[in-house]
């Protein structure tokens, strides 16, 4: 088991996650109650589940190339992949979200607004709890993603241990290398992780209908 790989991904899942859940939420919010280009942004931000992860790590490569944050390059970095994983992950968190906030009855926001809240007030008291379930399952499904993306993590990051080398380029690397010991324990290890959270989001889907 390569622990530095492992303890990166989670770094690296945490990080997308503080990012782009409240960004998540505040688009998918956003989205549910527009009503013209709403098809072209949602195309738009459903991309990543299409394009082959080798396609969008080539775009995010050469848009990376010549831009720095902070005094420091976007490609080959943990910064860098912390910014590809927030765009890769967006379908996965946005829309659950979405459907979640476009599943709360329009007579719920009109006997808000009837009762004197401003739509702020309404959105925070109100909109948000009843969206928890959405929220809880797009932050459960962009973790799992993050732990096995591969394809742009290897596009923008390469391999380099301590920095860009996740738990799924470990896999890779152990492959390579005829390791078939290591690889096997990480990817069964990825397989339990990733079934459970899918689990979990069904299920969280489930109590939400039957609610």
């Amino acid at each position: 088991m390569d622990t530095q790989a492992l303890i990166l991904t989670l770094k690296l899942a945490l990080f997308t996650l503080l990012f782009l859940i409240p960004f998540g939420v505040w688009v998918a919010y956003r989205l549910a109650s527009m009503q013209k280009g709403k098809s072209f942004l949602e195309a738009a931000l459903a991309l990543p589940l299409v394009l082959p992860p080798t396609v969008l790590g080539y775009y995010l490569l050469v848009s990376f190339s010549n831009v720095t944050l902070f005094n420091q390059p976007l490609t080959f970095t943990f910064t860098g992949l912390v910014i590809a994983s927030i765009i890769f992950n967006l379908p996965f968190a946005i829309q659950p979200i979405q459907r979640a906030f476009e599943a709360i009855p329009q007579d719920i926001r009109e006997a808000a607004q009837c009762s004197g809240l401003s739509p702020w007030k309404a959105f925070k008291l109100i909109e948000l709890p009843l969206a928890w379930r959405g929220i809880v399952s797009a932050a459960v499904i962009t973790f799992a993603h993050t732990l096995g993306e591969f394809g742009v993590i290897l596009m923008i990051g390469g391999s380099i241990p301590g920095e860009t080398k996740t738990i799924a380029i470990s896999i890779y690397d152990s492959v390579q290398n005829m390791d078939h010991a290591s690889a096997s324990g990480m990817s069964l290890m990825l397989l339990i992780i990733s079934l459970l959270a899918i689990t979990w989001s069904y299920q969280l889907t489930a109590k939400k209908r039957a609610a």
